[in-house]
């Protein structure tokens, strides 16, 4: 009974948590269940201790009484003796004979008991270790299964939950940017000044009649005036 008990608080004390965690609908619950299971299972792991050592204290007091027992059946066969009656001392010796292989029998389980009873309150005082470790670290392991659940959300945000919308975002200040660069453009070619452009247009064509006038003159065998 108390070998399962402890048994069980192992299976507990050594389950794999990131695995419980990860299958758990409500990880933070569980968390508290197993919490929970282990102060039970340290509960029942006392209470099966305490039955080993209340064994090993009556199998100790049988073992005392023996003793006792013994001591008493060899004053009798004294007794019988220092009276000649040597029939009732070897009666007494005989009680004496069985006693002492009853109080032997008593002894093996006694030291079984002991044995049983130490090795019991080792591996409590080892769960009950564990089980404040575990009190202690509940709150962390809950506080970082919550930055873990919030990373996780982000990073779904950032690489598939929410792609078509910053794609299109990005395609969309695209697009502005590439309106800002031709509307400078257009404007760019809206404020240049017409006016000076036909001014130098006229210049040219003043010259080249100039140029066509002399030559004429020139031709015809008139000088420029």
């Amino acid at each position: 009974m108390a070998r399962g008990i402890f048994y069980r608080m192992a299976d507990i004390v050594k389950a794999n948590v990131n695995d419980l965690i990860t299958r758990a609908e409500d990880p933070e619950k569980m968390i508290r269940q197993m919490i929970l299971e282990m102060e039970e299972a340290v509960n029942k792991a006392t209470a099966s201790v305490g039955t080993a050592v209340a064994n090993e204290k009556r199998l100790e007091r049988q073992y005392l009484e023996k003793q006792d027992q013994i001591e008493a059946w060899q004053k009798k066969a004294e007794m019988a003796v220092e009276a000649g009656e040597d029939d009732l001392a070897r009666r007494a010796l005989e009680r004496k004979a069985a006693t002492q292989e009853a109080t032997h029998d008593l002894e093996v389980a006694l030291e079984e008991s002991r044995k049983t009873s130490s090795q019991l309150k080792q591996q409590l005082t080892q769960l009950k270790a564990k089980l404040d470790e575990a009190r202690t670290r509940q709150g962390t392991l809950i506080a970082r299964r919550r930055a873990a659940e919030a990373r996780k959300q982000i990073a779904r945000g950032l690489s598939g939950v929410g792609d078509d919308a910053f794609s299109s975002f990005e395609r969309f200040r695209q697009r502005i940017e590439t309106e800002e660069a031709e509307a400078e453009a257009h404007q760019e070619m809206a404020s240049a000044d017409p006016s000076l452009e036909e001014e130098f247009s006229k210049l040219e064509r003043k010259s080249t009649v100039e140029d066509e006038l002399s030559a004429l003159k020139k031709k015809m065998g008139q000088k420029d005036a």
